[in-house]
């Protein structure tokens, strides 16, 4: 499964939480506390992260792949999708990305001579 194939471009993409609570646990009908034994993590870890209330992490991509055959990148591209998503969506930022001052081609140029 492609994390890039499930990034929708006019809403905010689903967590990796909403992801792994109805791509993986509802359909093998695994509680968060039957996930966080096979992770070997906290119950509240688990809760945290199907909750939207934690991201993930590489350690956190590297334990879910383990426990569901996937690759980490799956993990680690949907909570990336989710935090460019936010950023991109964040008038502060945007805010601040409108004041940045982007290097010139002639600098680029410069520095590669």
């Amino acid at each position: 499964m492609d994390a890039k194939a499930l990034t929708p471009r006019s809403r905010r993409p689903s967590t990796p939480g909403e992801m792994l609570a109805g791509l993986f646990m509802e359909p093998l009908k695994m509680t968060q506390a039957d996930l966080a034994d096979r992770m070997g993590v906290s119950r509240r870890r688990v809760n945290e992260l199907v909750n939207g209330r934690r991201g993930v992490t590489a350690e956190t991509a590297v334990l879910l792949s383990a426990v569901f055959g996937t690759t980490p990148r799956l993990w680690i591209d949907a909570q990336t999708n989710v935090d460019l998503w936010d950023a991109t969506h964040d008038a502060g930022l945007r805010a601040q990305v409108d004041q940045a001052r982007p290097v010139s081609a002639q600098e680029l140029a410069a520095a590669s001579d």
